[in-house]
């Protein structure tokens, strides 16, 4: 957590009450916005992490707490969370809500997620109109819960060659639906296993088939940070 961040609360369009952590930059005046949606780990300090990283080049960053609290470092457990997740609840009501909060600070509001993460962050460029721009990272859903011809804003996508949960096969059947309904898209492939931009999947202790990248990485960030400038900046 940086000096600069906090948990917040947030309304849902039912109004419920959702927590999210909110990480501010050192000019928070005028600042564009962007949603951070996590892996299935939950809110951990990696996605902090991001959230924080997007914060020192100039952004508010809000990552809602889609699992109310819960986290793991379990793969059966964060399998077991992401199950219990109501996938079309997350979108049109925590992340929602999510993108409702930061319009009220920032004129122009982006989304960025992670695996799970990646999914979410499509379906949401699919249902909310409101988001300027979306930055994807090796996730998605299945395609039939797509309706192309709702996508508004412009997509950036970072997806591994060698990723193993979602092949690069789908990959190519997105971006061609995306390109064929006029969707503004820039896919990038790297010679990469799933979550290449997790730093924490090293070690024993990573599960098989993920493999932190730290050059595919470093360039998919400056890619997304040159993305975001463009798109986000008035």
């Amino acid at each position: 957590m940086t000096n600069n961040s906090s948990m917040v609360s947030f309304k849902r369009p039912d109004g419920q009450e959702v927590h999210g952590y909110l990480a501010s930059p050192a000019q928070p005046k005028g600042a564009p916005a962007i949603v951070v949606i996590q892996e299935w780990w939950g809110l951990n300090d990696q996605i902090r992490g991001v959230a924080d990283r997007l914060a020192r080049c100039g952004y508010l960053a809000l990552v809602p707490d889609l699992y109310r609290g819960k986290s793991t470092v379990e793969e059966e457990e964060a399998h077991h969370l992401m199950d219990g997740l109501d996938f079309g609840d997350a979108v049109s009501q925590d992340i929602a809500g999510a993108v409702a909060y930061l319009k009220q600070h920032s004129a122009k509001v982006g989304i960025t997620g992670f695996c799970m993460g990646g999914a979410l962050a499509l379906l949401a460029l699919n249902q909310i109109p409101d988001l300027a721009a979306g930055v994807v990272w090796y996730g998605a859903p299945p395609l039939e819960y797509l309706d192309p011809g709702k996508f508004k804003a412009p997509i950036q996508a970072h997806w591994g060659t060698q990723d193993a949960f979602f092949p690069i096969a789908n990959v190519d059947a997105l971006e061609a639906m995306l390109k064929q309904a006029g969707v503004a898209t820039d896919f990038h492939r790297y010679l990469a296993h799933h979550a290449f931009a997790n730093e924490t999947a090293v070690g024993p202790h990573r599960i098989a088939g993920t493999q932190f990248d730290p050059v595919w990485s470093e360039q998919a960030w400056d890619r997304t940070l040159t993305f975001f400038g463009r798109q986000l900046w008035a």
